[in-house]
This record gives C-alpha cells, sequence and structure tokens, in this order.
C-alpha cells in the first residue's frame, strides 16, 4: 500500500510525458497533495477547477438515471492531456487523482493503465 506522497510520485516519474499530478477531495476542492506543475500551471487551483467538472457530471448522471460509475474524464487540450480518475477503493470515496500529461510525449492508455494501478495501491 502507498500513501499520497509515493503514490504521487509513483504517478509523476512513471507515467510518461507526466508534468503534473495531485490527489484532490471533490467535496471541497482541496489538494491533498501535489506534485509537478510549474509557476504557470497552478496545481491547487486546477484541482480546485476540475472538482465543478466531476459535481457536474454526476449531476447529469443523476438527472439521466445513469446508474454506471465514473471511471475517469479526459480533457484534450492542443498541448496537453488532463486525466481525472475517481477514487474507488477503500477510503476513496470523494477522492480523485488528477493528473497532466505533455501531449506530445504521453501514451494515453499507459497512463490510464498506470494510473488505475497506482489508485489500487493507494491507502488514503
Amino acid at each position: 500500500m502507498a500513501n499520497t506522497e509515493t503514490a504521487l510520485k509513483e504517478a509523476l516519474t512513471s507515467i510518461e510525458g507526466a508534468t503534473g499530478v495531485a490527489l484532490v477531495d471533490y467535496t471541497s476542492g482541496m489538494a491533498l497533495g501535489t506534485m509537478g506543475g510549474s509557476k504557470t500551471f497552478d496545481l491547487n487551483v486546477a484541482a480546485a477547477g476540475n472538482t465543478d467538472v466531476i459535481r457536474a457530471k454526476m449531476r447529469t448522471m443523476e438527472m439521466l438515471g445513469l446508474k454506471g460509475g465514473i471511471e475517469d474524464i479526459l480533457i484534450t487540450l492542443s498541448d496537453q492531456y488532463h486525466l481525472i480518475r475517481l477514487l474507488n477503493s477503500r477510503g476513496g470515496n470523494g477522492l480523485f487523482l488528477y493528473l497532466v500529461l505533455d501531449a506530445n510525449r504521453a501514451n494515453l492508455a499507459m497512463a490510464r493503465h498506470q494510473l488505475k494501478k497506482i489508485e489500487e495501491e493507494l491507502e488514503v
């Protein structure tokens, strides 16, 4: 089992093209931990903003009567991928992993696979 810091470090170093990662509580919008980012890309601001994305999708699913759960949400920009993975593991209710990838260096399928593995090993 990995703690938050170990899981974030693993995501940033083992996922090709990763430039930032955060563990976020989507009920409050607070980042519980961040790693990476830059002076021009504040992971705390991005984490808080992406809680609105999750809340909106959950409301929409409820209004449509959809019963399935969200695995992940992908946002593609011209030069970045933003991957949001809701935690389904024990103790992870209300949390998500947020991963920022350089679209020119990342393998999206592998990133999703590795992020799922990190989620499964994360103990919150």
